[in-house]
């Protein structure tokens, strides 16, 4: 007698659709991330906005969204009040703030002043070099094969980015490229650097606090209020778009499919980041590429399919 097909059960049927949800949030909150960085090369383009201005700006009002988001629940409430007395995770907190909000901010815009946002973008997939060799010195263990593929792929994609195919031609300025590999450094410390203290904190109460710390420190370094540039409501309104969408809703999606989705599968589907942001930059802005360039793009985007 030929055994029926077993109908999945209530709990699978859910964990389908929670993974289903994480997926969408996951490529709805990449794409955001990746138009985000063509709008902020506009924005400066258009009106002189300096990146330091414009992160500024930008931490400072995305983080009362991100603790609005955290207050909005009973246990994100508990979270925001109870941090508050441990010296220790504030302190961790405070460490997430410049080594990973600010840090990551300033790098990823300047790299696009002096680039463009696909460019920045790419280079900022990088990071997973490095979040790789982390992970291999802490865990003591060798690099896989596709690991170490991935490495190379790396390597020979900045080397065409950086000079078009041309050894005796940097195709990046000088700034760029080094604004661009502090991009990679400082999306591995994006990665590691809040780990602990949101696994306890939870996501939009250690986000909010960090983008936080971070405006105000920046404010009194910077000062933005001496370097406002001139704006119409065009300016104000992406300004606008740019933090509620770039910033805190790409964020908190992308949270979510991690969430749901699962670390792996989120890593896989982010990279739709830079691919976003080269079309874009493309079609928008009509920046041209050369071939060596856009095989350069393609290598680094396979390493990061390979290291996630």
């Amino acid at each position: 007698m030929a055994q029926g097909i077993e109908e999945p059960s209530e709990r699978d049927r859910e964990r389908r659709r929670v993974v289903r949800r994480g997926i969408v949030a996951t490529l709805v909150g990449g794409t955001f991330w990746g138009l985000n960085g063509t709008v902020s090369k506009w924005l400066m383009d258009t009106y002189a906005i300096d990146p330091l201005w414009l992160v500024c700006v930008r931490e400072l009002f995305a983080c009362w969204l991100f603790l609005a988001a955290a207050a909005l629940t009973a246990r994100g409430r508990e979270q925001l009040a109870g941090v508050w007395r441990s010296p220790r995770d504030l302190l961790a907190i405070a460490g997430v703030s410049l080594g990973a909000i600010l840090f990551s901010q300033v790098a990823y815009l300047e790299a696009i002043d002096w680039t463009n946002s696909a460019t920045a973008t790419i280079m900022q997939s990088l990071g997973m070099v490095l979040v790789l060799a982390y992970v291999c010195l802490k865990v003591r263990r060798r690099p896989r094969r596709r690991e170490l593929l991935g490495v190379v792929l790396a390597l020979v994609g900045t080397y065409l980015v950086a000079t078009g195919g041309n050894p005796g031609q940097l195709s990046l300025p000088a700034e760029g490229l080094l604004w661009g590999l502090a991009c990679a450094a400082a999306a591995a410390c994006l990665s590691i650097l809040p780990a602990a203290p949101m696994a306890r904190w939870g996501n939009f109460t250690v986000n909010g606090l960090a983008f936080l710390f971070s405006g105000l420190v920046l404010a009194l370094a910077w000062r933005p209020w001496e370097h406002m540039p001139e704006l119409d409501a065009l300016g104000w309104g992406v300004i606008a778009l740019c933090v509620t969408v770039g910033t805190f809703g790409a964020y908190a999606l992308y949270l979510q499919g991690v969430k749901d989705a699962g670390s792996m599968r989120a890593s896989l589907l982010g990279t739709i980041e830079p691919v976003t942001a080269t079309v874009a930059t493309v079609v928008w802005l009509g920046t041209p590429f050369t071939p060596a360039e856009v095989i350069g793009f393609a290598l680094i985007i396979v390493m990061v399919y390979l290291t996630a």
